[in-house]
Parts: C-alpha cells; structure tokens; sequence
C-alpha cells in the first residue's frame, strides 16, 4: 500500500505542475517580439490589416480573457487551430509526434546499450589504461555540441562512406529506422558522456560494499554477482539522471532533427517561434511538458518497484 500511495501522490502532483505550465507558456508566448498579424502578411502588412486579423484571431481581448479561453481550450482537449497550417494544433501535432518520439526511443536505447558496458568496464578495471581511456573519451564528447557530433557523423557516415542517408525519414517502418540511425546516435553519445561517469562511480560504490563481499564469500560466482547484486543495485541512483537526460534530448532534438531534416516536433517549434504562431507553441510546450512530466513518473515508479525503501 505504502508503494501505491506513492504513486498515487506522484500522480497528483502532475495536475500543478502542467498549471504552472500552462501559465508560464500564455506568458512567454506574449512576451515573444513582433505579432502574429505582421508574421502572416508580411512587409505589406497595414496597421488596419494587423487590428483586423488581432481581432478575428482574438488577439485584441484583454489579457486575462485570452488566457481564461485558453485553458477553457486545452481543458476540453481542443489546442486550437495553427495560425501559420490553417489546420488543427492537434493533428498537426500527431502527424510529427512519432517521429520525434521514435528518434529519442532509439537514442535512449543506444545510450543505454553503450554506456553500462563501458561503465562496467570501467569501474572493473579502474584506474587502468581501458579505465582512464573510457572516462577521457566521455569526456571529451561530453564538452561537443551536439549539432557539433551530428556534422562529424554525417559527414563520415553519410557524405564519404555512404552507409546512411543524408537526412530524411522514410516512409517505411525499416528506412524510417535506417534514416533515424544517425540522428539518434548523435543525441545517445551526449546522454552517454553523462551516464558513464555517474554509472562508474555507483558501480565502484557498490563492489566495495559488503554485501556484495559476502555474496562472493558465500561462493556465487562472478556473473552471479555482477547480475544480481551489482548491476541492480547501481541502477537504480542512474535511473533519475536517465530520465533527466532523455527530459532535456526532447529539447536539445530541435538541433538534431534541423541538421538531419528530420519532421519531428522539435524542427516544428522552431518554425512556428518564427512565424509567431502561438496556438502551435503553446500546444507543442503543453505536449513535450506532459511527456516529460509522464518520463519522471514512470522513473519514480521502476525505481519505487526496484527498491520499495523509496516510497517510505
């Protein structure tokens, strides 16, 4: 019961939370410089054409009925119509939500498939030349920028060997895998750089404890050991700079989806920043809040199922 009480008030911590948020984004949106009206005519845009079009959009209304509409909208599920499409904020952004969704699955995954090797392999033989060779290298792709390592890779990968696509999606499930290949790779070096050291140094934490001393003096091989005791218990502190990392991959994906001209949401943020288009923003900041929102809560849950002593 203690772990579903838990749970349950992680739960209704999210409902504040997207409030604050929905908040902040009215505010920041009409903060932003320049007027939708001006963005969607363009130079010859008049003042009687941009009061008229602030008007129909209902831009002219006081600040306080705007933003009572505003949540009225998002409450009953309707985000609005985009500005910039002409066509509902919603559809809008299911049509792009897989391919951005897609791309940081397959970062996560390759991340995690190249940084508990390494880490393993680093704290076992710490202090060697493997050890001090791992932890330079994640160090020094932890100080490049991501567009930095997506333009070394593409042009490696893609312009001279010729392995994968300059930049696309695909239209089936197989090329839409072989197009990602690069851009997730880009984000998972990044999420990996971090995960090495805070994976190394839990593991080192948890080989010298003694219970891991006991196990080995109990006779349970070495596999046994790692498996069992080792790699569980050093999981678990990882899993939360796991879900910060892939938090923060859905916001740094705006570079890498522009580099690889992949149609994710995150290249559409960027395009609808610049054409003011504030229905679209606003919606795209509400959906990426709940998606990060939802990756902390399912975090806290494999944590809480890994170890009950956190609901406590």
């Amino acid at each position: 019961m203690t772990e579903l009480n838990y749970i349950f008030k992680r739960i209704l911590l999210i409902i504040p939370t997207l409030l604050v948020i929905l908040v902040v984004t009215f505010t920041i949106v009409r903060l932003l410089p320049g007027d939708p009206a001006s963005a969607m005519i363009g130079d010859r845009a008049t003042d009687a054409d941009v009061t008229r079009i602030n008007r129909e959009l209902g831009l002219s209304q006081p600040l306080p009925v705007q933003f009572v509409f505003f949540v009225r909208q998002v409450a009953s599920g309707n985000l609005g119509n985009s500005y910039a499409m002409h066509a509902p904020v919603t559809t809008v952004i299911a049509e792009r939500l897989p391919v951005t969704l897609l791309l940081t699955g397959m970062a996560a995954l390759f991340a995690l498939l190249m940084a508990i090797p390494l880490a393993f392999i680093s704290a076992l033989k710490r202090n060697s030349a493997t050890d001090i060779t791992i932890r330079g290298a994640s160090q020094v792709t932890l100080s490049m920028p991501s567009f930095y390592i997506g333009l070394v890779l593409l042009t490696v990968f893609a312009a001279q060997l010729h392995w994968f696509p300059v930049g696309g999606y695909g239209d089936s499930w197989g090329q839409r895998l072989w197009h990602l290949f690069l851009p997730a790779m880009t984000l998972a070096v990044s999420i990996t750089s971090v995960l090495i050291g805070s994976l190394r140094n839990s593991i080192i934490a948890v080989l010298d404890a003694e219970y891991v001393t006991f196990a080995r003096a109990k006779g349970l091989s070495n596999r046994v050991v790692l498996l069992r005791h080792v790699l569980r218990n050093s999981l678990i502190p990882m899993l939360s700079l796991f879900a910060l990392n892939i938090g923060t991959t859905i916001g740094s994906a705006v570079i890498t989806e522009t580099v690889f001209a992949v149609p994710g949401i995150a290249r559409l943020m960027v395009d609808s920043i610049f054409s003011r288009d504030y229905p679209m923003i606003q919606g795209l900041v509400i959906v990426l809040s709940v998606l990060v929102s939802l990756i902390f809560l399912l975090t806290d849950i494999v944590q809480v199922m890994i170890d009950p002593r956190r609901a406590r």
